[in-house]
Formats: structure tokens, sequence, C-alpha cells
């Protein structure tokens, strides 16, 4: 939902460039104008910094690590890379397109603080860098141990910097930034359906943790196989080895609620510890 969403203002921004003719948008003149007021050395030498980020080697380098980081063997790290990588690859074809077919000229290149290309919209630098961070921020969310939150948000926070400093550099107008921010929501959306819908089975195996990303700690909540549905609705059943740990003395009875099978598996608990320090 979310993505078609994207796709549809991503459209209604598109046409609006092109009935005003690659001109301006609201907003646009205001804060070139306003970046161009506004650039102490130091701040122009970090913003071009963190432009740099948003292209070249340095996306694609943390696609790569982000596969290491999601698979959980050799072969998975492999795929998980390479399915990154062609994500951005073909996100690049397609936003390249974009620009090559509505032609929308940049700002004066009086105004420009930093190397740029030819088109402006979409941002191919905002574009490039909120894909990155997007699927960085999905294999943190799924494989960081503790502190997810805020290193997603950190990642988060980058992709939509760049986008920034490309307004502020003077080589893209702000609404060339938001048509890169739309882009990149749209192919992500995009890209995860086409994950669960044709390979479901590689998706779900790469959720498959080992206890510390969002998947194991899920796991450890539910007790024996099956998903929270079935648990909730009944249908799977607690057994001492699941739920404890300990070996298996009977299956989960057929036709006995989840309650039931709670108090049978209770009847396997180890007694608590006790605490020798208050003997």
């Amino acid at each position: 939902m979310g993505s078609l969403v994207a796709f549809v203002l991503l459209a209604v921004l598109a046409g609006t460039v092109v009935a005003q003719g690659g001109g301006t948008l609201f907003g646009d003149r205001e804060l070139l104008d306003w970046s161009l007021a506004h650039r102490p050395d130091l701040v122009v030498t970090l913003a071009r910094a963190v432009t740099h980020t948003g292209t070249g080697f340095v996306p694609y380098a943390l696609l790569a690590l982000a596969g290491f980081l999601l698979g959980q063997n050799a072969r998975q790290r492999i795929q998980a890379a390479a399915a990154g990588l062609v994500c951005l690859v073909a996100a690049q074809a397609v936003r390249f397109s974009v620009m090559a077919l509505l032609s929308r000229p940049r700002p004066d290149t009086a105004h420009w603080a930093t190397d740029a290309g030819h088109w402006s919209f979409p941002s191919g630098h905002t574009t490039t860098s909120a894909v990155t961070a997007g699927l960085l921020a999905l294999t943190v969310w799924i494989r960081a141990p503790r502190g997810r939150l805020p290193i997603a948000a950190a990642v988060g926070c980058w992709g939509v910097l760049v986008g920034l400093t490309r307004v502020y550099l003077g080589v893209h107008w702000f609404s060339d930034v938001v048509g890169g921010w739309l882009f990149a929501l749209w192919w992500l959306g995009l890209t995860a359906y086409g994950v669960a819908r044709f390979a479901p089975d590689a998706w779900a195996d790469l959720l498959r943790g080992d206890g510390n990303g969002a998947r194991g700690m899920l796991s450890r909540r539910i007790p024996g196989p099956g998903s929270t549905a079935e648990f909730a609705r009944g249908k799977v059943g607690i057994t001492p080895e699941s739920h404890y740990g300990v070996p298996p003395t009977s299956a989960a009875l057929p036709g006995v609620d989840c309650h039931d099978r709670a108090a049978e598996a209770d009847r396997f608990a180890l007694p608590p510890e006790r605490d020798i320090s208050q003997r």
C-alpha cells in the first residue's frame, strides 16, 4: 500500500514538472536562495563530503556489507549481497530513464558548489542513498541484537541528509529531491513485493535468525513451530522439548487447546534455583 501511495505521489509530482515545462515548483526557488545566502566554507566542505557518500563506491559497498550481515552462511551472504546490488542497479536504470524522459534542467551552473550531471528530476544521489538506507535499515532491524531503532534511524537520517545537501549545494531543486525520496520508497516497496511473491522461501530462510535479530526474538516467544496466528488459535502444540528444552516424553495431544497443552508442558518445568545467600 505504501509503495502504491509513493508511486501515485511520484506520478503527480512528475506530471506537475512536465506541466510547468521543467520550471520551478512551490518552494524550489526560495530554498535555493536560502542556500546561496548561507554557505560558510566549513559547512560547504561538510556538505560535499556527505553528498559524495550518495554515489559511486560507497552505496554499493554498504549493500555488500548489508548482505554479509543479513546472511548466516556463505551462500546466503552471497545471495543477499547480490540481491541488494541488483536492486540498486535496477533502480538506477529506471531512474535514469525517467530523468532522460522528463529532461528537467538543473539550477543555473553559477549556483553550483559541486559537480553534477545533466538532467535534474529525480535526484540521482537522493534516490541512491534512500534505496541504500532502506535496505540497510531493514538489515539492521532483522539482525542487530540490540539498539535497532537508533541505528536504523541514523541510517535513515543519512539517506535524508544526502538529499538535502543536493539542494544546499545548488545542483538540484527541492522537488527533485522529493522525487528521489518518492522513487526510492516506491522501488523498495516494489522490491519487497517481488521477493515475497517470487522468492518467499529464500526470504523466510533469511529471516530465520539465530536468536539475536527480530525473527530470533519472535521465535523465543512462540513455543514450538508455527506462526503467531496459529498459536493463538490453538493449532500449535506445546511440547516439553520446544518449551523447556528437555527431551520429549509425549507429543502434543490432538483435540486439546493451548491452555491444556501449556498445563501439560508445565509438568516438565524444572524447579527454580534456590538462592543460597538466603540460607
